[in-house]
């Protein structure tokens, strides 16, 4: 684990007990007898926090620090099994998939990153909705963004919120919505899709090829799980038909 992120894990930690324990940043630096300033690095990640500070930071919360080593990315070896011995149906409405894609209406989209590997089988971890955009597309997906109190992902913050929520304006084409996190791949031209089937209806997804050379971070998760032992996707997962829908168009509706 780097150091980076192991920075970031102990801000995430502070600030997650810290809202449990509903203190503000200036109580909780009051009760620790540390400025507001380091509380706010921390939580960023922007500061290492020592050792001492953070048992401080802790103890004012009532909890305590924990120590435990595990091999590399042990967690998400274990989490990648754990959604491969679940049916693919129940991975999907596990998402909300469906009520989210209903929001978005007759805004064009492509389904990517891990949202596309899930629908075609793989079992990724899925946090967010993930979608491609036209640029040109842009003005209707901030008006949907604002209806849905969308709220930008702030990369200076650690949090959502103090930013723009246009895709132009500078930043992470991250949001919170009310229906759930949404990550957009904003382009010229939607990519070309396949049209996967689950439980009577069509979603138009990127095939898992193109993802593995598009994007790292699925490719990555994509390698994990093959080098488990499973290379076939579960039963249950309808194969992906190119052409079924035209890219671009939101889910079909079986008749």
């Amino acid at each position: 684990m780097s150091t980076s992120r192991l920075v970031s894990l102990f801000g995430r930690a502070v600030r997650r007990q810290r809202e449990l324990s509903k203190l503000s940043q200036r109580q909780l630096a009051e009760l620790a007898g540390v400025s507001q300033a380091s509380v706010a690095r921390i939580e960023r990640g922007d500061r290492a926090p020592s050792v001492l500070v953070l048992e401080r930071l802790l103890a004012a919360m009532d909890v305590q620090l924990t120590v435990a080593v595990e091999p590399l990315d042990a967690h998400l070896d274990a989490r990648i099994a754990e959604l491969a011995a679940r049916p693919l149906a129940d991975r999907v409405d596990a998402l909300g998939l469906d009520r989210f894609l209903d929001k978005l209406g007759d805004l064009p989209y492509v389904l990517t990153g891990g949202t596309a590997a899930l629908l075609q089988g793989a079992p990724l971890p899925v946090d967010a909705l993930d979608i491609a955009v036209r640029w040109r597309d842009s003005a209707r997906f901030t008006a949907w963004l604002d209806a849905a109190y969308g709220q930008r992902w702030n990369e200076r913050w650690g949090e959502f919120g103090g930013l723009r929520l246009e895709p132009e304006e500078p930043g992470e084409h991250r949001w919170q919505t009310r229906y759930g996190e949404l990550r957009a791949t904003m382009c010229d031209e939607l990519p070309e899709a396949v049209e996967v089937r689950h439980g009577g209806r069509g979603y138009p997804v990127v095939p898992l090829v193109e993802l593995e050379l598009a994007d790292p971070g699925a490719a990555e998760l994509l390698r994990r799980y093959r080098s488990g032992g499973d290379e076939h996707p579960p039963s249950g997962q309808h194969p992906p038909t190119r052409g079924g829908s035209r890219p671009g168009a939101g889910p079909s509706s079986a008749g």
